[in-house]
C-alpha cells in the first residue's frame, strides 16, 4: 500500500488523488494551487490508479495492450445500474471477443460491491465477470470528472471511458442517474474505434462491423473507390474479410 510522507499506510484511492496530474487543457491556475473542475478530454492520457475491487487489487497500468471500457454507476442495490451491470455480464464475451476489458467503479465500499454482485447472482441467475472497483474517498471518481469537485453528495454520473491500449483517452459518454446506457452502443462504439484505427477510414451513422466505411474526401474529383453514384467527398467501401487486412486507398 502507499505512504504517506510520514510513513503510514494510505488507501491506494487517496495517493491516486495525491499524485493525480491534470490533463494540460486543466492546468490554468496551478500556480495559484487551484485544480480547476476540468475532467480528461478525449486524447487525453487516463489517469491512473490503484484501488481494491472485486477480484483485488488493480491498476489502470495493468491494462496496457487492451482496449478498456471504464464506466462508473452512481450507486450499488439500484435498479437502473443492476440493469445495466446484467447486460454488461451477458456481453462480457463479445467485449473480450473485442480485446476490450471492462472496469466498474462507484463510490460504494468493496463490501457493497461483494453483497450487490452476490445478490444480482441470487436474484437473476448472472455472475459479474468483471471487476467493480471501490472509491470511497472519491479520488478516482474526481479526477475523472464523474463527480464535481464541489458536488454536494457522493453520486456519479453514469461516465463511460474508453481507453485504447496506450492508455489514451478515445471516446466519453455521460448519462444521467435516470437513464441507462445501451450496451449494444457501446460495443459497436469500441468496434467502430478498432476499424477506424486500422483501416484509416471513418464510419457512417449508425454502423455496424461488416458494413461498409467511409474513405477520405479524394484531393481529385471522380477518382479513386467508390460507387458510381458517391461524390469525392463521399465514398463508401466495403473492408477486406480479413481482419489484418488494409483498405484500399
Amino acid at each position: 500500500m502507499p505512504q504517506n510522507p510520514n510513513g503510514s499506510a494510505t488507501p491506494p484511492s487517496q495517493a491516486t488523488e495525491a499524485g493525480f496530474t491534470p490533463p494540460e487543457h486543466c492546468r490554468m491556475g496551478q500556480e495559484r494551487n487551484v485544480r480547476p473542475p476540468c475532467p480528461p478530454m478525449l486524447y487525453d492520457r487516463a489517469p491512473e490508479f490503484r484501488a481494491r475491487s472485486t477480484h483485488g487489487e488493480i491498476s489502470l497500468a495493468g491494462y496496457r495492450g487492451r482496449w478498456l471500457l471504464f464506466f462508473s454507476h452512481p450507486a450499488d442495490f439500484t435498479p437502473v445500474c443492476t440493469s445495466e451491470f446484467i447486460s454488461m455480464a451477458r456481453a462480457a464475451d463479445r467485449f473480450a471477443a473485442l480485446n476490450c476489458a471492462l472496469l466498474a467503479l462507484s463510490v460504494d465500499s468493496l463490501f457493497a460491491h461483494l453483497a450487490w454482485v452476490c445478490s444480482i447472482r441470487n436474484h437473476f441467475g448472472v455472475e459479474i465477470p468483471f471487476p467493480i472497483i471501490e472509491d470511497p474517498s472519491m479520488a478516482i471518481a474526481r479526477a475523472y470528472g464523474m463527480i464535481h469537485p464541489r458536488a454536494p453528495d457522493a453520486a456519479t454520473v453514469r461516465a463511460v471511458f474508453v481507453i485504447d491500449p496506450e492508455g489514451v483517452i478515445r471516446a466519453i459518454t455521460w448519462y444521467p442517474m435516470t437513464v441507462g446506457r445501451n450496451v449494444e452502443e457501446l460495443l459497436r462504439l469500441v468496434a467502430a474505434l478498432q476499424v477506424t484505427d486500422r483501416h484509416d477510414v471513418s464510419t457512417p451513422e449508425g454502423w455496424r462491423p461488416g458494413q461498409a466505411v467511409l474513405l477520405p474526401p479524394s484531393l481529385q474529383a471522380g477518382s479513386g473507390p467508390g460507387a458510381p453514384a458517391e461524390d469525392w467527398y463521399y465514398r463508401t467501401i466495403e473492408l477486406p474479410a480479413d481482419p489484418t487486412g488494409t483498405a484500399p486507398r
